[in-house]
């Protein structure tokens, strides 16, 4: 990913200093014309006063293995920092704080792709904290990919990206039970995901529309398909599923949450009654 990101500013001409534990995982970016570093303090230093320091690694660990040797020379004093590390929502705030101390202007990011669509405009990067640095650099966090601040909190790209993440696997994993759904009946998966996605983008795509405000003020009309309506649906999914031997994990983990909202009272609400649910499941 860190390969990526360099080759991005490179592409759109943006002066790189880059630094690898392993030089030789930079001498790509060194062909394509970026200056490599020898050390960490080295490649902070080069980015100037007041430079744009990205950081992508591992996780937090090596992330302050990296810059605490850097911040404690004083290498991070007016500085930007905008780290790409993924982590949680309050691993970030705390970096925000020690960024502070420091005397470093600190965003924190959120990559909502994989290395390959990294430069391509229409995926999003995530970002919170100091709106002054997302303002300051945004010419060049723009050539990452579509840039999107989310406000001051530190953690909230963090947080964003750990819920959508979440909401990309159960669409995967969605996605993936119905087509071995229809899949054991010859039809291809490709023709199903034709259909699949035409769905997603009309009705359901509809529906979360619709739900977000119920949501919002916590009221769930159920004029459009009720809980129990829902309830008795899932029963056609898990019987066409069994009959074709098809693993029925997910849908009786939807219809046991389903269940549970129903005897909580919102039988005759939305869907979106679902996430009070989901919240006392929290508070338990």
């Amino acid at each position: 990913m860190g390969s990526a990101l360099a080759a991005a500013l490179l592409d759109h001409g943006h002066p790189t200093t880059v630094w690898n534990r392993s030089p030789r995982k930079a001498k790509p970016l060194a062909d394509h014309g970026a200056h490599v570093a020898a050390t960490p303090e080295d490649a902070v230093a080069g980015s100037g006063l007041g430079g744009l320091v990205l950081v992508c690694v591992l996780d937090y660990d090596a992330l302050h293995a990296v810059l605490d040797p850097v911040a404690e020379a004083g290498g991070l004093a007016g500085k930007s920092l905008v780290n790409l590390t993924s982590g949680s929502p309050e691993q970030a705030v705390e970096m925000a704080a020690w960024a502070a101390s420091h005397c470093a202007g600190y965003l924190d990011g959120g990559i909502m792709t994989t290395p390959p669509g990294v430069g391509h405009p229409e995926m999003m990067f995530l970002y919170s904290g100091s709106q002054t640095v997302y303002e300051t650099h945004r010419p060049a966090l723009a050539v990452l990919g579509d840039p999107l601040y989310l406000g001051a909190e530190p953690g909230l790209a963090s947080l964003y990206d750990a819920a959508l993440l979440g909401l990309m696997w159960a669409t995967f994993t969605g996605w993936l039970h119905g087509t071995a759904l229809v899949t054991s009946d010859g039809t291809t998966a490709t023709d199903f995901t034709r259909v699949a996605l035409r769905w997603l983008t009309g009705a359901v795509s509809g529906f979360v529309t619709a739900y977000a405000p119920q949501v919002d003020a916590g009221r769930y009309p159920g004029d459009d398909a009720t809980i129990d309506v829902q309830i008795a649906a899932i029963d056609h999914l898990i019987h066409a599923a069994h009959a074709r031997g098809i693993d029925n994990s997910l849908p009786h983990l939807l219809k046991a949450t389903m269940e549970r909202a129903a005897a909580a009272g919102h039988g005759s609400d939305s869907y979106a009654s679902v996430i009070e649910s989901l919240r006392a499941a929290g508070r338990r």
